[in-house]
């Protein structure tokens, strides 16, 4: 594996990969790699004759008061997993490579990145969609690779590709838990024990509205306040939003329809988590 800081050599190697008509599978994280990373890696690698991961922390989608400081950045562990993973190149720019002075250029998608997480995170779709489409234009793949958990922000980027008709697919995979059903988060890092008991009670929720629905209950608040009351159990919990939104608009829905989104975001002590599963019946 490779491990490539520059966007110049970057581009260069993908262009090289690209004349020997080799596939080129993408997945981009912020690091801390955990095993919803190493689940996109493989699938890359087993759909993709060429395999690129890139890890940068990116400012430009971090508010005021958020956590881009101290995000986790544990460098030799990552790497240390992509090898493992058989990634051929590991993408690792620095800030000023992506942001250099006087960089004005931004991406924002309408419609999409005003709700939900982007209420509370005024700007922040704006900084993802920047510079994931500042890293399809360097790394040129065929295939981009992302997570269901992050659902909204895969919805922006899919809708993105497809406006500015980038030559990408865009494969979202399913969203890789822990025993207990919490979602797998680089941010799961910073709950202490006690947090990640009550941690629980995510999943939890959302396995309720699921046997609510498939019981039949097609009510939207019905369903939403039987979650809030649970989750409201825990003291140290406070619920940002839920929302039964459509899986396209991200529009709230007063019933429930197949295919929707059960989407929920929330606040253990200092930790923001976020969570949601599709409707399947």
């Amino acid at each position: 594996m490779k491990i490539i800081n520059s966007p110049k050599a970057m581009y260069k190697m993908a262009t090289s990969a690209r004349r020997r008509a080799s596939a080129i599978g993408f997945v981009p994280t912020m690091g801390a790699l955990h095993e919803g990373h190493l689940s996109l890696i493989r699938r890359a690698r087993r759909d993709n004759d060429f395999v690129v991961v890139s890890i940068f922390v990116n400012p430009s989608q971090f508010g005021k008061g958020e956590d881009f400081a101290k995000y986790p950045r544990p460098r030799k562990r990552d790497i240390a997993f992509c090898r493992k993973e058989r990634a051929d190149v590991l993408f690792c720019p620095g800030q000023g490579q992506i942001y250099p002075q006087g960089y004005k250029t931004y991406v924002n998608v309408e419609g999409l990145s005003g709700v939900l997480c982007g209420e509370s995170r005024p700007g922040h779709f704006r900084g993802v969609a920047t510079v994931v489409a500042k890293l399809l234009n360097i790394v040129r793949p065929d295939t981009l690779y992302l997570g269901r958990k992050d659902a909204q922000q895969a919805i922006i980027i899919a809708k993105m590709v497809r406006d500015l008709d980038f030559p990408a697919k865009v494969k979202v995979m399913p969203t890789i838990r822990e025993k207990s059903g919490l979602a797998l988060s680089s941010r799961n890092a910073y709950l202490n024990r006690k947090e990640r008991e009550d941690a629980r009670v995510i999943p939890k929720s959302l396995k309720l509205a699921a046997l609510l629905i498939k019981g039949g209950q097609r009510d939207a608040g019905t369903i939403i306040r039987r979650m809030r009351e649970i989750i409201g159990k825990k003291k140290n919990i406070k619920i940002e939003y839920i929302s039964i939104a459509d899986n396209s608009s991200l529009e709230p829905l007063k019933k429930v329809k197949h295919g929707c989104m059960i989407a929920m975001a929330v606040r253990i002590g200092r930790t923001r988590l976020i969570d949601n599963i599709t409707v399947t019946t």
